[in-house]
This record gives structure tokens, sequence and C-alpha cells, in this order.
């Protein structure tokens, strides 16, 4: 071969392409079942279909495809499973995404047309996605790749749920989920982007009943006051001390409510005496379990406002709030406002506001789960490397909460879920 035949700088299109075929049509990275062999495996973290795989994939999977070839060349029986994930709620934010785009909402195609450009949308970026992997070289058996919307997926999730129902790991029960009225289903905290915004701190009087006295509460959500069920003080506040265990009337409304004592209240923020709408605030849940008050739910998963706001019924909440501000302040109610600047919750996906929204959802009982998992790294069977993400660990895992596992019915083509497939709570 001559020098000049010889390229100054390689050219990997050149080779890796025609070599990561060779691999993979000899059948170099399938697995099958043999005894005399040690197991090893690894399933692939599932890409989302929503897009393609970016840096942070492409480091985790090349430290995935370390393992399984240092494995295989030591003797193991090495499986590395491929697949993706539908990621649900995300790919439906991204095809709608691109049907604005056009012009176009999932409305005015109509469900099944919808559906259709969804499986669209899977088959184009789930196939760039197995397209990149392999173009990182990584030792996957192809024979065994798995979609997590495949019937056998879908049967297994089925099962497992049954299974954990039947064993009281799984139940259903009246939770504040962080909700999304555009995606119109419940979000986890990890879904949810917090921004500092500049809104208002709204200071309104309650009246005591039988008394000419009333309480100032301050608020960043007047619109919430019609799901008020209470009023709370800290109990060591000298200034409400004779007030606890009065009944308060709920302005507009009418509603006669009590006040009481809590000390979850900051006594500094505010005025001190804050009112409490247990549908619709998660400490004020916490609250109104502990003090047995009424959860009264204002505001729909849409994020309009529910019968129990009276004459501001179907309106959105945010026009709601203006106009009650207006009555607020135009019948006294309404004795302050201020600047307040907060941190308010958003969508990850579609950025529109989160509501805090009470709400029956299926969860998964983390504390009997949460327990061995902390003393297998407390015997010393799992390390962490390095041994400080330990305490991070176990901090976590101590302070759970039960895991939400709802999801809307019927999304993305997912069977409707009927009371004879799974037993009710």
């Amino acid at each position: 071969m001559s020098e000049n035949m010889i390229p100054k700088v390689y050219d990997p299109k050149l080779f890796e392409k025609k070599w990561y075929e060779f691999w993979e049509t000899s059948g170099f990275f399938h697995a099958e079942v043999e005894k005399d062999k040690k197991p090893f495996s690894i399933v692939i973290p599932p890409p989302n279909v929503t897009g393609q795989l970016h840096m942070g994939h492409a480091m985790d999977n090349t430290l995935q495809d370390i393992l399984i070839r240092w494995r295989r060349m030591q003797g193991y029986n090495t499986l590395w499973m491929p697949g993706c994930d539908h990621a649900g709620i995300a790919t439906q934010a991204k095809v709608e995404e691109s049907l604005r785009e056009e012009g176009l909402s999932r409305y005015d195609l109509g469900r099944e047309k919808f559906l259709e450009r969804v499986w669209a949308w899977k088959e184009k970026y789930g196939s760039r996605i197995m397209s990149q992997l392999r173009s990182l070289g990584s030792s996957l058996d192809w024979d065994r790749e798995r979609f997590t919307m495949d019937e056998g997926c879908s049967r297994a999730v089925r099962e497992v749920f049954v299974s954990l129902y039947e064993e009281g790991l799984i139940y259903q029960g009246m939770r504040i989920t962080n909700w999304c009225p555009r995606c119109n289903t419940a979000l986890s905290d990890l879904e949810v982007e917090h921004e500092t915004e500049q809104g208002h701190l709204w200071h309104l009087v309650y009246p005591v009943e039988g008394s000419d006295e009333k309480v100032e509460i301050a608020t960043t959500r007047p619109e919430t006051m019609f799901g008020d069920t209470g009023v709370a003080v800290h109990p060591d506040d000298e200034r409400y001390k004779h007030l606890i265990g009065k009944t308060l009337i709920l302005p507009v409304v009418g509603r006669r409510i009590p006040l009481f004592a809590d000390e979850y209240v900051d006594p500094k923020f505010g005025t001190g005496a804050v009112k409490v709408t247990p549908a619709h605030d998660p400490n004020d849940f916490e609250m109104g379990n502990r003090h047995d008050l009424e959860q009264v739910k204002v505001i729909e998963n849409d994020g309009t406002m529910g019968e129990g706001a009276g004459k501001y019924a179907g309106l959105d909440r945010y026009e709601c709030r203006k106009q009650l501000v207006k009555e607020l302040e135009e019948t006294g109610v309404l004795v302050k406002t201020e600047n307040h600047e907060h941190a308010v919750g958003h969508c990850s996906r579609c950025h529109t506001t989160v509501e805090p929204l009470v709400s029956k959802q299926w969860f998964v009982k983390m504390e009997s789960l949460a327990k061995p998992a902390i003393e297998a790294v407390n015997d010393g069977r799992i390390k962490f490397v390095p041994e400080r993400f330990a305490k991070i660990y176990t901090g976590w895992l101590e302070n759970i909460r039960d895991w939400c596992i709802s999801f809307p019915r019927g999304h993305l083509g997912l069977p409707e879920v009927r009371q004879q497939e799974y037993p009710s709570g």
C-alpha cells in the first residue's frame, strides 16, 4: 500500500459501521442460557422516544458497555438488553408541539388520528435512538429489543400491579398531588420546575363569630379561599391565644370555620394566621388531617373554578382571582396588598403553572420497601463510591413518601382501567 492511500485523519464512517454490522450479524452480542457460566446482565435504562440521545446518554451507555464487555471477556454469560420507553405524557407533549407548528391541536385530529401521529413519532425517534446506540458501538443483544408498550411488557405491568395490590403494597387514597391542568395529569416532584415570580400577598380579614373582632390573614392565592375550612395560628403566638377554639365566618362564602393552633404555622410570616385549604395545598392537607378538617375542592382538573366557587364557577382560576380581588376590595375584606416574590411550580413539559389538587390516586407503600434497602447499605452489602453518597441515599429513603403511580386512563392508547381488571381501593 502506497503512502498516498493512507488517510491523514481517521474517518470512523469508513470502518465502524462495517464492523458493527459484522459483529451484529455474527451474533457476538447475543446471549443464550449457559448453565456452566455465571450470568451477568444489564437492562438498559430505556431512553424516552421524545427525541434523540444526548451526551449524557452517550456517557451512561459507554459505562454500561465497558461493564458488559469486561464481564464478557471474563467468561460470564452476559446480556445487555436494549429498548426504549414510550414516556407517556412527555411524548404526547412533543407530538402536540409539532402539531402546533402546523396550526393544529389533538382535538382537530381526533383520538384515532392523534394516536397514529404518536405511533409515527415513536417509529421515527425510536429508530433514530437505536441507530445512535449502534453508532456508539454498544454491544447490545438486539434480538431482545423491547418497547415499554409491547404486549409482553404491558402484561407484566398488570401482573405486578395486581400482585402488589394483593400483598397490600398498593392502595388508593386521597392525596394532594402536583396537577397540570393542561396535560391533565398528576406530576411527580421531579416533573415540577420551580421559578421565582413576582406576586402579591393579599391581606384579608375574617370576622370572629359573635364578636366585632376580625382575624387578618395573608395569602398568595385568594381564589382558593372558597375551599378554606379553617384558620391556623401557632400555639405560642400571644396575639391569637384568646381566639383558639373560636369560630370564624368565611367571607363571600359565609361558611363557619374553626380557628385552631398548629406548630407548623410560622408566626413571623405574614400576619401569623394562615387560611387552611386542605384540598389545594400539601401543608394544609397535612394540617387538615391532624385537625379533622373537611376537604373542599374548588378548582377543577382543567384549572377552572368548581361549583364551590359560587358565582365564579366556570371561570379560569386567574380570571376568578382578578374578579374576586375586586369584590374583596369593594366589600372591605381586602385590607392591604403587598408585593411578594415567591417560587411557583410549573409543569416541566408544557410550562403551565401547576395546581396542587386533592384527588384519588394509586400509591405504593414505601416504608416496608425502603427498610431492607437501607439495611443493605448499613450492613455493608451495598457500598457507595464515593462513600458520602450513602448518607444522601439513606436520608432519602428514611424520609420517603408513598409513591404515586397513577396514570391518565386511556392515555396514548393504553386500555381503560376497568373494575373487573383492577380491584377497587
